[in-house]
Order: C-alpha cells, then structure tokens, then sequence
C-alpha cells in the first residue's frame, strides 16, 4: 500500500508527459488547419466546413497513440469574421491504467479571424502585340482568372476586397459609351490630320465632285477612301451631288474610312465647298490646260474661269471615338509642371493637361473596369483581352493607380471605419516601352525615345510608392529582351519583382502574389 503513491506519481509523469506531447501535435495540427480552411470558409457550406476540417486535420494530425479523434470547425462573423476549429482525444495510460485511470483525454482550440486590413487590387496587364507569341496571353488570362478566385475567397465579407482591371497597350480603353465625359479632351481627336493640314496633296484645290481622291497609298501615309460623313461608302470618287457632295474622307483602313497615319485614325471627312476664280482675261485668255475651265465674252472683255473646290474638315460626332485615350499633358509633350501623366492627381476641367486625350487607335484593348467585386464580370473581361497594338507600361500604371484611388474615370466605394486598407497594383508585362503619346515609333527598343517613357513612368512608380501604394512587378522575358531595370525599381521590394522566362510561369507567379495578399486578410 505504501508503494501506490509512488506508482500513482511516477506513472502520472509518463503518461502526462505523453498526453502533453499529443496535446502538442493536435494544437498544431488544429492552427494549420484553421488557416487552411479559412480560405473557403466564407463560402462553404457548414457541411462542406466540416469535411474539409476533418481531411486537413486528420492528414496532419498522425498519432498512433491517439484514439476517439473529433474535430469540429465553426464559421461566425459575430464580434468578426473567423473560423474555430475544435479538437480532442484520449490518449491511452501504461501506468495510471493500474489504479483505474485507463486514458488523459486532450483538447485543443485554434482560430483564424480576418484582421482589420482591407484590399483594393489593381491589375495592370500587357495586351500588345507580343504577347500574342509564346503563349502569354492564354496564360496570362488563366492566371489572372486563378488570381480572381483566390482574391475573392480572401473576401469573407462583401467588398472586403475590391479589384480593378487596366488593360493596356500604347493606349488604354476608357469606354466609348463614356464620350460625353468631362475627364477627356476632345481637341486632337477632332482635329484635320495634321500631316495632311501642313502638306495638302497636289491638285488638292481642284477637286470636283465626282472626281478620284487626290490620295493614293503612297501619298503622306494616307488612302483615298471617300463618301458621305457617315464613312459608310467604300467608293474611291468623291460624290457629285446630293448632301455629301464633294466630300473627301481619305483612309487606309477599308472599313471605317477614317484618315489612317501611324495607326491613328482621325475622325471625319473634308467637304468641298465650290468656288470660282479668274486665270486668264484679255483677248489672248485661254484656258490653257487647266481643268474644270470656261471661258465667256470677247475681245478684251474675255474672262477665263476656273471652278475649284474650297475643302473644310469636318469630324465626326464624338460618339463615334471608340474609347481610347493617351497620356494626360499637352499635346507636343508631357506637362512638366504639373506632371499629370506621373500622378494621380483628379482630372479638371480648367486644366487641359489634367485631362485625357482622346484618340482612335487602330489597337484599342478592352475597356477598363473600375473597384468591383464582381468577379463573373472580370473573368469575362479576360476572357476577351487579345493582343494588339505596341507598349506603353506608364499609362496603363498612371490609370491603375488613379483607379484606386479615385478621379478622373474612376470613382470608387467608400471606406470604412475602423479598418486598414492596403492598395495594390500588379503591373505584368512582356516587353519594354516603344511608344506613348509623344515618343517611341513603336517598334525600335532601346532608343532615346524609349528611354523617356522609361523616366515618365519611373516617376510614376517612385509617386505611387511614396503615396503609399504597394507594386508588384512582373516581366515576362520569353524573347531574350534585357531584364528590365526599370520594373525591377518599380517594384515595392526586390521579392514583388518577378522575372519570367516562360509563359507557364504566369500562373506560378499570380498564385505567389494571391496568397501573399490573402494572408493580409488572416491572422491566426
């Protein structure tokens, strides 16, 4: 009797000392699987909760000497969005069995709770032409759709998480339906195309109607396509008669019939408004070989008269711009003042440099979307990107950016009280900067052209960083171009510059990026 005691002491510290390393591993195994299963919970159901616990903890939790294994997981949003997971089990005694004490049983509680921080999310994606090749885009659309579904679980709570989108290629798509907006700047679009306003084709007075355009192919970069203002004849003549008579709408692109330079449409047409002037008088007039000639009376009261058309542009309605516009500044080069293609500062008005300049290019990408959570939406929206047009990374950043935090062509939802928000751009690209609204031809790379978009949109990365916006950067480098410096720079931290060689990598990176910001939205 006096050895019970002993027995009793000596066999509470073994098995104790075994329950508590059980304990150990089920309290670990519970944390791991609270923040597992916090990535689905808001749209779980209770039963689908349950079964996931279940599988996550059981595949972690690997006892042999545990025994009547429960867990339980429960999803609440009272006093703040979490999810509890519940555990417990018996751990059978060696010792403490001889004086009736046959198992310890052990529990354990973890929850992940959604913190404070909120998240806004802006995709800045490559749409140029490039990315047609090596399969990037076919990537980049499925990454970005996986991207979409991670951002939405990390959303517990209906617009606890927002994401814009900003196609881009040298231009970026505002919407056509938005022409009446006060945020754009009409005044180029409208304009006669400026080659043809300083360099007017030969006979360009002497147009009648009826007769061929004096454009051809070769003639300043422009086609002869003609026709009523409507641009809806595909003839080569002017018309003689009717409302559009003599009206001229030169063109190379065969359906539109708008003036086409540098792939730039300009929108409208020239009428042709008929005068007269005098070319010879006198008894020895004559009209000689020039076209479209009378002469009338005799002797020294001969007057030889040549008909000629006055031409006048005309542009089109502003309902006809098909939604993209280029950098904000002025219209030979950016606004170094004020440096409203670098900022985010809102559109005004009274300050033209502040607005954005609309124009027809031939390669306009899909249309922004501003701070939304729908995320059926989006996915359509990247389903219907496709590859055109060449590169220019700083306007697609400087709308990004403004689409976060408002102006201009964006508004967006109001904040809440009590929360922090954190502000996010991904901005992925294959290539380097070849044109923007004032330099670069497109094409070349490395030029000094190239090397001024370069300095604009460093600006723009160094004004975002410091306004408190974090970037990811993303080149995607399957050509053996240089790796850039300029995104590497761009980039919050050296770890959100990502360097990729390959298409396939797209989809590595953004599940990379995900999964960051949604630990943002969890703590244990």
């Amino acid at each position: 009797m006096a050895t019970l005691p002993i027995i009793a002491t000596v066999g509470f510290a073994v098995d104790y000392s075994r329950a508590n390393a059980v304990k150990a591993a089920m309290q670990a195994a519970l944390d791991s699987t609270a923040l597992m299963i916090s990535k689905e919970a808001a749209t779980d159901t209770n039963t689908q909760l349950q079964t996931n616990a279940q599988k996550y903890f059981l595949a972690l939790f690997a006892r042999p000497d545990a025994t009547n294994v429960t867990v339980t997981a429960n999803f609440t949003t009272d006093g703040g969005t979490s999810v509890v997971v519940n555990g417990a089990t018996d751990v059978p005694t060696s010792i403490l069995a001889a004086i009736g004490y046959g198992a310890i049983t052990v529990s354990g509680s973890s929850t992940a709770k959604w913190g404070s921080n909120l998240l806004r999310v802006a995709l800045v994606l490559d749409n140029t032409g490039s990315m047609a090749d090596a399969g990037k885009m076919s990537a980049l659309q499925s990454a970005t759709k996986s991207l979409l579904t991670q951002l939405q679980t990390a959303s517990s709570n209906i617009g606890d998480v927002y994401v814009s989108i900003v196609p881009f290629v040298k231009d970026v798509n505002l919407g056509a339906a938005n022409y009446s907006s006060n945020y754009l700047d009409f005044t180029t679009w409208k304009a006669e195309p400026p080659y043809i306003a300083n360099n007017k084709p030969s006979g360009w007075d002497q147009v009648n109607g009826g007769d061929s355009c004096p454009f051809s192919s070769s003639t300043h970069g422009f086609g002869c396509k003609t026709g009523p203002a409507n641009n809806a004849s595909s003839t080569s003549t002017t018309p003689s008669s009717g409302t559009y008579a003599g009206y001229i709408c030169p063109g190379m692109d065969n359906g539109n019939k708008l003036p086409l330079q540098n792939s730039i449409y300009y929108n409208g047409c020239y009428n042709s408004v008929q005068s007269t002037r005098t070319i010879a008088s006198g008894s020895g007039a004559s009209c000689g070989t020039a076209t479209n000639c009378s002469c009338s009376g005799g002797g020294s009261n001969k007057v030889c008269t040549q008909t000629y058309y006055v031409h006048n542009w005309i542009s089109n309605s502003n309902s006809t711009w098909n939604g993209c516009v280029v950098d904000r500044g002025n219209s030979g080069a950016p606004d170094t003042v004020g440096s409203y293609d670098t900022n985010a500062v809102s559109t005004d008005i009274t300050i033209p440099s502040t607005l954005y300049a609309a124009q027809q290019y031939g390669s306009c990408p899909q249309a922004v979307m501003g701070l939304n959570y729908d995320w059926t939406s989006m996915k359509s929206l990247v389903d219907n990107m496709s590859p055109a047009g060449s590169t220019n990374q700083a306007l697609g950043l400087q709308l990004g950016w403004m689409s976060l935090v408002g102006g201009g062509p964006f508004s967006v939802p109001a904040y809440k009280t009590g929360y922090t928000y954190s502000k996010v751009i991904i901005l992925l690209t294959d290539g380097l900067n070849t044109q923007d609204r004032w330099y670069g031809n497109g094409s070349s790379l490395g030029t000094s052209d190239d090397a001024k978009i370069d300095a604009r949109q460093a600006l723009t990365c160094a004004n975002a960083k410091a306004a408190g916006i974090t970037l990811y950067t993303i080149q995607v480098n399957t050509g053996g171009d240089p790796t850039s410096t300029l995104l590497q720079n761009c980039a919050s931290t050296s770890d959100k510059f990502y360097l990729l060689t390959s298409a396939s990598q797209i989809i590595a990176a953004f599940t990379k990026i995900g999964t960051d910001l949604s630990q943002l939205r969890v703590a244990k």
